[in-house]
């Protein structure tokens, strides 16, 4: 999608020359500067003499990522340029969305968080840590964080399937913040990255002698809590109506800050909402094929912590919507967790969880494995399940005995591995096909390649958040809404089903290639604006300037024109 850009193309008045212009990312133009800049910037000397364009840059950075050897090299190479030219960096991730994603998120941002203190080179947002719990209204009030509308915040505990990376989970935050501007064309300088560092309980980063982090155990409890309370009413005070998305944080804390939070402040959690409306958004187009009705399904969610609860409850709304009662549309699920299936006499049970639970008189008739937890293969031998969601981080979770059991009683199982990065992906895409005798349907978390199956050549959908968060982000900003509700996410899920592929085609993709995603960010925008209009939540009068917010919020990498000022 080309839209014009929405950067004056008056000169923009520049006070700084020489290093100092060069220096800040989002001034720099690298060797783009003109000569007529380069004149009354003092800059001749500092650059070669070549004059280029945007479009050379991005020719010569392309050679120069190709050199690079590894994914973890590119990651690191294309931090460095973030840190150097925020438009070129941009520019360079448009021209090739299918790509830079799988390199600046996941799954290299995985490994990039393992080994963040190894990369670390300059500083790109803010580390908010424990022993600094007083200075928080201090460290934000600088006149450098005006702008900020966007923020992206971990603590680093839950980071992706990996667990706790302490300070190395800073690279969610920053890889979140790039696809908000990328994908969703919010200007670099309205985003903000943040890392609440309160220790870690991870051995190996405390005992590594190059950790960046607070090298502290974690703090818990009431400690914990009141640190994220200051920086939760510290926010508020500094921007009243910024967006804040929780991201990676464990999962109990995960559920009960997006609850304590969601009527204070604008705020959402990706991995519990985003998560939700992208699985959903991805059956839905499984569905189109298979021709069973939502409300008909029986679901298998194979990990019920924050993420696997957000997947249930979003798609029991849309079975609702189908005719069914919220307990008939809860009956079509089996909820499974690290002890097995929940039923209504286990122990450890969460309240969250309680509603899901399936009743002991069921599942006392069933025929099972063994004495112990009810497992996935008694799940799917008993119950049948024709959808099998994982989001447990338990790599290799769906062996062969239950997809085959699976296989045996649905025609076209719908299986969607989504752990990530890949090496906590509950199956691939290769194997799946090969025991399905290449009837799944399958989306996975991380990128796949295709697999040839049979004569076939069969894309694997990535369920990626992208599809949905960037979208849901800009439609927020731009409607200016006072708080993020569930019908907005489910209005961001419903948008794109509108633009899932055409479902004729059996052995065709679920979802649109990744390049689409900046399109599709624009359309998810104006529905999550036009959802916080019908509910009140707007600031913006109507929908003629929403759509008019929207087009002044999305920006095109483009260098502009510089004079002094």
């Amino acid at each position: 999608m080309r839209m014009p850009s929405t950067t004056a193309r008056r000169p923009r008045k520049v006070a700084r020359t020489g290093f100092n212009l060069i220096n800040p990312p989002r001034l720099n133009k690298g060797t783009a500067f003109t000569d007529h800049e380069r004149d009354i910037f003092a800059l001749h000397g500092l650059l070669p003499p070549h004059v280029g364009t945007l479009e050379e840059q991005v020719g010569r950075r392309q050679k120069a990522l190709d050199n690079q050897s590894g994914a973890l090299n590119k990651y690191a190479f294309l931090r460095d340029l973030q840190d150097l030219n925020e438009t070129l960096f941009y520019a360079f991730l448009l021209s090739d969305l299918e790509k830079m994603l799988p390199l600046v998120y996941t799954p290299t941002v995985g490994e990039a968080c393992q080994r963040f203190s190894e990369i670390f080179r300059k500083p790109r947002g803010l580390y908010l840590s424990y022993p600094n719990k007083n200075r928080i209204h201090q460290i934000l009030s600088h006149p450098r964080y005006d702008d900020i509308r966007c923020i992206v915040v971990s603590d680093g505990e839950r980071i992706l399937g990996l667990g706790d990376q302490g300070a190395g989970g800073m690279g969610i935050p920053i890889g979140k913040m790039a696809l908000y501007t990328a994908l969703g064309g919010i200007q670099p300088e309205h985003c903000l990255p943040i890392f609440l560092d309160v220790g870690t309980d991870n051995q190996e980063r405390l005992d590594s002698p190059i950790y960046v982090g607070w090298r502290n155990r974690r703090i818990r409890g009431q400690e914990y809590d009141d640190f994220v309370d200051a920086f939760v009413q510290a926010v508020k005070t500094r921007w009243p109506h910024v967006l804040l998305q929780w991201e990676d944080f464990a999962g109990a804390n995960a559920a009960r800050l997006l609850a304590r939070y969601r009527n204070q402040l604008c705020t959402f959690n990706d991995d519990i909402q985003g998560t939700a409306a992208i699985a959903t958004a991805t059956l839905i187009s499984a569905i189109n094929v298979t021709g069973v009705p939502l409300r008909d399904q029986t679901i298998a969610v194979f990990g019920f912590g924050s993420a696997g609860l957000g997947i249930a409850t979003l798609l029991a709304q849309f079975m609702q919507d189908q005719g069914l009662s919220p307990e008939e549309a809860r009956s079509r699920f089996y909820a499974i967790d690290v002890h097995g299936l929940i039923t209504s006499d286990r122990h450890s049970v969460e309240p969250s969880q309680l509603p899901w639970a399936r009743p002991q008189q069921e599942v006392q008739r069933w025929r099972r494995s063994g004495d112990g937890p009810i497992t996935l293969l008694d799940v799917i031998r008993n119950a049948k399940p024709s959808v099998l969601i994982g989001v447990s981080g338990q790599g290799g979770a769906f062996h062969e005995g239950a997809i085959c059991e699976m296989a045996a009683h649905t025609e076209r199982p719908v299986i969607f591995p989504l752990s990530n990065p890949t090496s906590r992906c509950e199956a691939t895409p290769h194997d799946l096909l090969h025991w399905t005798e290449g009837r799944a349907l399958i989306g996975t978390g991380s990128p796949f390649e295709p697999v040839h199956y049979a004569g076939q050549t069969i894309r694997i959908a990535q369920t990626n958040n992208a599809f949905i968060f960037p979208g849901l982000a800009l439609g927020i900003v731009a409607s200016r809404a006072r708080f993020v509700t569930d019908a907005m996410v489910k209005a961001a899920a419903t948008e794109l089903i509108h633009h899932l592929p055409n479902p004729q085609d059996p052995h065709g993709c679920l979802l649109p290639p990744i390049s689409e995603a900046r399109a599709l960010s624009r359309h998810i925008a104006v529905a999550v604006g036009r959802q916080a209009l019908l509910e009140g939540l707007a600031q913006v009068p109507d929908e003629e300037t929403l759509i008019a917010e929207i087009d002044a919020n999305f920006w095109v990498p483009a260098y502009e024109p510089y004079d002094r000022e």
